[in-house]
């Protein structure tokens, strides 16, 4: 006769009784049950203290300067130098995708602002949020325009 389903058994140790704790001496979990000599661990009803409490000492969280604040609000302008975009496009005219394509702006800013860094060799239209004077006034000079796009 074959094994059947219901004579089927785990192998010798699979299965282990559960631990009685406070069940006396010969338990190994006898007289204070595992929870050691006293203490707040020791009482009935703990069962694991808040996040951040140090046994009632003042947490770290108050016992630190409140440091700080980001507005939610905030616009976040990137900076690209001159120099950049001179050694990355061939002239003509340049929008903030062709700058984030060309690795010049991650793709997580929507305004960029050109600054006056490095020399222009080429005509550029260039069309972003915002110049830098020295940036507007280089472009002007190479004979480029520069033109301020959704501020």
């Amino acid at each position: 006769m074959g094994t059947t389903l219901h004579t089927l058994k785990g192998p010798k140790g699979a299965t282990r009784n559960r631990k009685r704790i406070g069940r006396g001496p010969g338990s190994g979990t006898g007289e204070q049950s595992g929870k050691g000599v006293k203490g707040q661990k020791a009482r009935t009803g703990h069962h694991g203290a808040r996040f951040g409490f140090e046994g009632g000492q003042m947490p770290m969280q108050r016992r630190l300067p409140k440091v700080g604040f980001k507005s939610p609000f905030r616009v976040q302008i990137y900076a690209v130098n001159l120099g950049d975009i001179d050694q990355r496009f061939e002239g003509g005219t340049v929008t903030l995708p062709d700058l984030k394509k060309a690795g010049l702006v991650p793709r997580k800013y929507k305004q960029v602002k050109v600054l006056g860094n490095g020399e222009l060799s080429k005509k550029f239209v260039i069309q972003v949020t915002a110049f830098s004077a020295t940036a507007k006034e280089k472009i002007q000079k190479s004979g480029g325009r520069a033109e301020i796009v959704g501020a």
